[in-house]
Order: structure tokens, then C-alpha cells, then sequence
């Protein structure tokens, strides 16, 4: 077995979570599949967001992405 280093083994750690939480959603049908990914989604933004101001890039952008992203969502289930 490879030496896995921190980040890998936190990052190995996380999946598994979500893969646990999104099975366990899932039996609750396309609602708790929706809950799963929302969480996802905000988890992986917050990951990025620090990537992007580690690397010297626009720590926002990745927010105003999945803002514009679920905006284009909701008005189209709004009209």
C-alpha cells in the first residue's frame, strides 16, 4: 500500500463520507440525493475558494459560479 500523505488521506477521508451520506440520502429518494449534492457543491466551493487565494486567483469566483448556477435554477422552476 502507497504512503498516502495528509491531504490525500483527509481528502480519501471526505469522499468516503459523502459517498456514506449520499447512500443513505438516496434511499430517501430524488430529495435526499438533492440535499447530498447541495452539501457537496458548498464543500467543494469552500475547498476551492482556498485553493484560488492560495494560487493568488479570485477566492470569490468559485461562489459567484454556484450562485449563478442555482439563481439559473430557481427562475426557471419560478416561472
Amino acid at each position: 500500500m502507497a504512503v498516502q500523505t495528509k491531504a490525500e488521506r483527509q481528502a480519501a477521508n471526505r469522499l468516503a463520507h459523502f459517498e456514506k451520506r449520499q447512500a443513505e440520502r438516496a434511499a430517501r429518494g430524488p430529495r435526499g440525493l438533492a440535499e447530498s449534492w447541495m452539501e457537496r457543491a458548498r464543500a467543494l466551493a469552500a475547498t476551492q475558494e482556498k485553493a484560488a487565494r492560495e494560487a493568488g486567483k479570485d477566492p470569490e469566483a468559485v461562489w459567484n459560479d454556484l450562485s449563478r448556477t442555482i439563481a439559473n435554477w430557481v427562475a426557471r422552476y419560478e416561472q
